[in-house]
Parts: C-alpha cells; structure tokens; sequence
C-alpha cells in the first residue's frame, strides 16, 4: 500500500499541483469575494485528483518513451512501474469522481460545459485516438488548456461577468501556458525523435520552437497591457521567462538537452512570478472592494 500510495504521489507531480488549484482558486475567490464550499471542494480537486488524472494518465501511456528519457525522474515526472497502471486509471477515476458530482451539482449548465472540456484535454492530451500531446502544435495549446481552463472554470462557476480586460488576462495565461509547454518539449527533441514520438519541437526543431517560446512569452506580457489595473504590471513579469529561454535562441537539435538547465530555472522563475501574481492580485482586491 506504501508503495503504490508513493508511486501515485509521484505521478502526479506534488511539485505542479498549485500550477491548476491557484487559477481556479483565485478566479472563483475575486469573483464571489468570500471562502464558501464550492471554493474549498474546487480547489481540493484542481489541486490533487486532476493533477493525478493529467499526469498519471500521461505516465501510464508514456511509459517507453520514459525509459529512454534520462530526465525523467522528480520534478521532471516518474517512470510509473508497469504494476501500477491500472491502479492509476483507478484512482484517477475514483479520486475525481466525487469532486466532479459536486460541481456539477451546484454549478450551471455553462459551467459544466467548461469543466467537461478540460477534462476531455486531460484525458486525451495522452489518451488514444486523439494523443494530442503527439499532434505539433495541438500539444503545446492542450498543455495550455490544462493551466487556464481552471481559471476560466471558476469564473463561470462563480457567474463572472466577461470583460476585454478579463478576456485580456486569460488570453494572457493561454499565451503563456502554449510557451512554456513549447520550451518544455524542446529538451526531449532527441528522446521524442528516437522513440518516434511527435510533438512541436520535433516538427519545428529546438531554435525555431524556442524562438516561438520567446514570441509567445513577449504576447502574454502585452496582452496583460490590456488587463485591468494593477493588472498591466504583471507584463514586467515575462522579462523572467525572456531571460531564462534567450540562451537558448540558437540551439541545435542535437543539444537539445542542453534545455532542461533553462526549464529548471523556469520551475523556480514560477514560484517567484506566482509570488508577485498573488501580491497584484490582493493589490486589486482592495482597489475594487
């Protein structure tokens, strides 16, 4: 029990958890302003369960391609023992299940909407037929959806009123969410390539996918230009992320891990960006109070 309970918490990426329970979290808490059920039993489930089906899901149809990955491992995702598969499948279904009952209880039919099709991208972004993860371009904005659909989520669970600033910021996310994903993939150029495994980066090779890293992460920061205020500092906040995938610009295919000192940087440049993001985010409260 120890065991699978360890090979589950690996799976599903203890480190990655705030990356979806924050969005929602802060999208449905700004909009109702007050701590009630449906905030609690959302964030539990954006936190843990979809975190597990997301990641689990991919570790489980993923399992080869891992084995000839060097960097798989901690942070960077699991080898998920063959033992643990079905088990996996299980608990990803069985930990969401009660979650999703209650949200769609209490929720509306546009909200239902939203949180079917994040879960559908959860599901397929490594799930057969579709395996978008596989599909270039379709797995970077899939990659995507996982991040901003929470948000997006708990402002039509809490009957947020859409705004261009507020459309400002999610386009924002999303832009963000396609050019980390992109950078992400360019380190298993090599492995991807070598297990037959098809993604942005393969198709576009490392300097063209890194350089459209680096366009993505520049859009995000001017489309927050957009955003209400204190909203359009946060574009200051790309300059980050500009720095830490800059070096890498030129890279070659064949260097391609060279990368994951740039995406070790960018795990640690998140905590420090979600810092500032939370410190604006309390500034805007205040001023809308």
């Amino acid at each position: 029990m120890t065991g699978t309970v360890r090979q589950l918490l690996l799976a599903s990426r203890p480190v990655s958890w705030v990356n979806t329970a924050y969005p929602f979290a802060a999208a449905y808490l700004l909009t109702v302003r007050e701590v009630d059920a449906v905030l609690v039993v959302g964030t539990l489930f954006f936190l843990v369960p979809y975190n597990l089906a997301m990641y689990g899901i991919n570790d489980v149809f993923d399992y080869e391609s891992d084995l000839r990955n060097p960097r798989k491992g901690g942070a960077h995702g699991s080898v998920l023992d063959r033992r643990f598969h079905r088990t996996t499948f299980w608990a990803s279904a069985l930990s969401c299940l009660p979650f999703v009952v209650y949200l769609v209880a209490v929720g509306s039919p546009a909200s239902w909407g939203v949180l079917a099709v994040s879960l559908f991208f959860v599901v397929f972004y490594s799930a057969p037929p579709l395996r978008l993860k596989e599909r270039p371009f379709a797995d970077s904005v899939t990659s995507s959806i996982h991040f901003f659909s929470p948000a997006v989520y708990g402002l039509v669970l809490a009957s947020a009123t859409w705004t261009w600033p507020l459309l400002a910021v999610i386009g924002a996310f999303a832009l963000w969410g396609v050019a980390s994903h992109a950078f992400g993939a360019v380190q298993d150029i090599v492995a991807d390539r070598e297990a037959g495994i098809a993604s942005i980066a393969t198709a576009l090779g490392a300097r063209t996918t890194v350089r459209l890293a680096l366009a993505c992460y520049a859009l995000s920061g001017l489309a927050m230009l957009g955003s209400a205020w204190p909203g359009p500092l946060a574009a200051v906040l790309v300059l980050p992320y500009l720095a830490a995938v800059w070096p890498y610009r030129s890279l070659a295919d064949e260097e391609c891990t060279a990368a994951t000192t740039g995406w070790r940087r960018f795990l640690w440049i998140n905590q420090l960006t979600g810092f500032a993001v939370t410190l604006l985010l309390i500034w805007w409260w205040f001023l809308t109070g």
